[in-house]
């Protein structure tokens, strides 16, 4: 049985996880960490600092502003972390990278599996029509979401650059009416609205013919599945940083 904190226990990622780890025999939340106090079925913090509890790792989903202070805290009680919380500054990145030399650190923009095997299928098809294809990025997500675009656009956009010989500039909608749209530029729009979990189109548009790949999120479980086996591969590494790609190896 492995022993899970929670940090951001009552947002609906929290719950998501509360509700997928609920059905898991080897699983188990040891506690809780979040402002909102609430009754639970196991003890809630206001930090991680105060939990009293031993774990064999920690799953956030919470706010970007509360990720540099949990890293802290992290380190001092030497846990292993996945950091699914998106929207982190540069700032909040560098203090994760410097602190994988000492705690292992799992992070993605996206827990979905199904999107970080789309990010490679992007990066094998970009080298050959870069020169010709127009990239754009559109997505979707309930009106509820603070940041835009989504850390999952930037993470495709950003996968996308990774491979392309002439990097491309981000454009974050459009507006205006004297745009030449070239080929250097890439679109990245948001579209928010009811209860969409979340939505990515990846759109190359050539002469004549158009390449769509398309990522549709049902529920929030798949991030949930995600990063509970983002924790079961980190609970036995090394300090050092991690991401989807290391587990989908």
């Amino acid at each position: 049985m492995l022993n899970i904190i929670l940090n951001g226990c009552f947002g609906r990622m929290g719950q998501e996880l509360q509700n997928e780890i609920k059905v898991r025999e080897d699983l188990i939340v040891v506690a809780g960490v979040d402002r909102n106090q609430q009754e639970a079925d196991f003890p809630i913090y206001q930090t991680l600092a105060d939990v009293k509890e031993t774990a064999d790792f920690v799953i956030d989903f919470s706010h970007e502003s509360s990720v540099p202070e949990l890293i802290e805290q992290c380190i001092q009680k030497k846990l292993p972390v996945v950091i699914a919380t998106t929207g982190l500054s540069e700032n909040t990145k560098q203090k994760m990278e410097e602190a994988s030399h000492t705690i292992p650190i799992f992070y993605s923009a996206n827990m979905s599996l199904g999107i970080n095997v789309l990010i490679e299928a992007l990066q094998k098809i970009t080298p050959a029509l870069e020169d010709d294809f127009n990239i754009e990025i559109v997505e979707k997500h309930h009106n509820q979401k603070k940041d835009a675009p989504s850390g999952t656009a930037l993470l495709l956009a950003d996968s996308i650059n990774d491979v392309s010989q002439t990097k491309k500039d981000y454009i974050f909608g459009r507006n205006g009416k004297e745009n030449s749209n070239p080929i250097d530029e890439m679109g990245i729009h948001a579209v928010r609205g009811g209860t969409i979990p979340g939505e990515h189109t990846v759109i190359y548009a050539g002469n004549d013919e158009v390449i769509e790949f398309k990522h549709t999120a049902l529920s929030r479980r798949i991030f949930a599945n995600g990063a509970l086996k983002a924790g079961l591969f980190l609970k036995d590494q090394s300090p050092g940083m991690y991401s989807m790609s290391d587990l989908l190896k």
